[in-house]
């Protein structure tokens, strides 16, 4: 203050503006810490039209007006879901950014992988479990083959002519079925792609010959009766295509797996901003008509604590180690 400011402002008037600034400068800092106070991005790491970008869309629509921000999809596909899994993994941790990812990049890869370029366990951190379904096992319906037994002879049959597609390299589309060949002893050509409606696409085009992906893309085919499905990958029949048979029903108990999608932040977000994301999509997916659109998709909501899922992963991880490394599959 100049001297002749000090003049005409008494000492208490001087105490009065200096407070008042001070509590504007602390409202400004409050605004600007407060989160989230702009548009939240969470990264697919496979195509448009995958399970985990179909999901990311259901909940994205209700989290946006929860959160007061709109809440974008980005699809970051490649690499068996690893681009976009690691993208998000070195990504800051100021809650602007998460990742939506499934099995493969976020447990299966850790095991695939000998220089897996990020650390699921490490450099993420869980945040919620969003969903899962069954893996559908599928042919073309003209392909002359009506079960799963039927497609197991013609590949013993036809050694070297059966080609399959899969979600990518690591994937749950992937393990399936090289542990479906290592017990049958039948012998398929892995041909990995970008999401599951492109594996689909690749079946009608006669470019493979099978293949076990996600129900939201195999069962429109089957009901447009340009696919048939031979058995689903859970232990029991699913209540959303409770037609299909099991994997076990049809001979082969030890194959059971079921396809999940988890939310996943950086692991250097704020605790506070995890809770908040995992309060709050546990709110959209009990919503009943969040559930509907889900089961349309062939989904299940699941939900759950960070816990539960940071247990989760270890379980899946404890789980397919051994069976990843009993099908001899790696990657340098």
């Amino acid at each position: 203050m100049t001297p002749l400011m000090k003049k005409f402002v008494s000492p208490g008037l001087t105490r009065l503006v200096l407070a008042g600034v001070l509590v504007c400068l602390g409202g400004v800092a409050a605004a600007q810490s407060a989160w989230p106070n702009k548009p939240i991005k969470i990264v697919v790491p496979y195509g448009p039209g995958s399970s985990p970008d179909v999901i990311a869309r259901i909940v994205a629509e209700k989290l946006s007006p929860r959160l007061g921000q709109p809440v974008i999809i980005e699809n970051r596909a490649g690499a068996g879901g690893n681009t976009g899994s690691g993208f998000v993994a070195k990504s800051p941790g100021d809650g602007y950014a998460f990742l939506i990812s499934t099995n493969g990049p976020l447990v299966y890869n850790t095991v695939i992988y000998k220089k897996l370029s990020y650390d699921p366990f490490t450099e993420l951190r869980p945040v919620i479990l969003a969903g899962g379904q069954a893996n559908v096992c599928a042919v073309r319906a003209d392909s002359g083959i009506t079960s799963l037994a039927g497609l197991i002879d013609a590949m013993k049959k036809n050694p070297g002519k059966f080609n399959f597609a899969s979600t990518g390299v690591g994937s749950l589309s992937q393990l399936g079925v090289e542990l479906l060949k290592v017990k049958t002893d039948t012998f398929a050509v892995h041909i990995p792609y970008a999401s599951s409606p492109l594996a689909i696409a690749a079946i009608l085009q006669g470019d493979v010959q099978f293949a076990c992906v996600p129900a939201v893309a195999v069962m429109p085919q089957v009901k447009a009766g340009k696919m048939l499905a031979l058995a689903v990958s859970t232990a029991k029949r699913s209540q959303l295509t409770p037609d299909i048979p099991t994997m076990k029903e049809a001979g082969l108990p030890e194959i059971e797996s079921t396809a999940w999608m988890a939310l996943m932040a950086p692991a250097s977000t704020p605790q506070d901003i995890v809770v908040r994301m995992n309060q709050e999509i546990n709110a959209v997916l009990a919503m009943a008509d969040v559930k509907s659109k889900l089961n349309t998709q062939f989904m299940e909501p699941i939900g759950g604590s960070i816990e539960d899922l940071q247990k989760f992963m270890q379980q899946e991880l404890r789980t397919m180690k051994p069976i990843i490394q009993r099908t001899g599959l790696t990657i340098d």
